[in-house]
């Protein structure tokens, strides 16, 4: 061995101090060691505590639990409300229109018109209002007839609608989203008369 190398074993001995001095940390208490009974009696109570802390998670996750039932139950009792609250106008216009409909005084054909315009404006916002909430009526009339999304209720002779296209409707079809919420009843071609 070299000279250097011995003077740096020498001060890394030195820096680590003599054997008895190393002492490991786990020997290193200041408490007495302690009898099995005791032991036993410690990690009797260390079990309780986890036990006592594991029923206590299980009971708030039982609460847990019953408050988010409660709330969905009562979620699916209401759900519909703020669709009700949008359509709360629309019967307030129909009301309006009925009233502006029979007016003393005035000729027939005057509370009729009055009566349609009250009509045609509440239409439009019962329109509005089903736009809003993105159900949108399907176009059938001139279309190809489509049983996915339409009920054939009658075929009629058409001059001008091909044959097994919509020539008319009975009720509207209505997507909400991307699903079908209504067929369309429809009338369907049955080509040209006498062909």
């Amino acid at each position: 061995m070299s000279e250097e190398k011995k003077d740096e074993q020498v001060i890394d001995d030195h820096d680590l101090g003599t054997p008895e001095e190393i002492v490991p940390e786990e020997a290193v208490s200041d408490e007495p060691e302690k009898s099995p009974e005791e032991l036993l009696v410690d990690a009797l109570a260390e079990t309780a505590e986890w036990q006592d802390k594991a029923l206590r998670a299980a009971a708030d996750f039982e609460n847990f639990k019953k408050r988010m039932e409660s709330e969905r139950a009562t979620m699916l009792t209401y759900h519909g409300e703020h669709i009700f609250k949008e359509l709360l106008p629309v019967v307030d216009n129909l009301e309006r229109a009925v009233d502006q409909g029979v007016v003393d005084g005035v000729e027939a054909e005057q509370n009729l018109k009055a009566l349609l315009e009250g009509v045609e404006l509440t239409l439009k916002s019962l329109r509005a209002t089903l736009d809003k909430f993105e159900v949108r009526p399907i176009e059938s009339v001139g279309e190809p007839f489509d049983p996915n999304i339409q009920e054939a209720l009658s075929m009629e002779a058409s001059d001008t609608v091909a044959a097994n296209h919509v020539v008319g409707e009975f009720e509207k079809g209505y997507h909400y989203k991307d699903r079908l919420l209504r067929a369309a009843r429809v009338i369907v071609s049955s080509g040209a008369k006498g062909a």
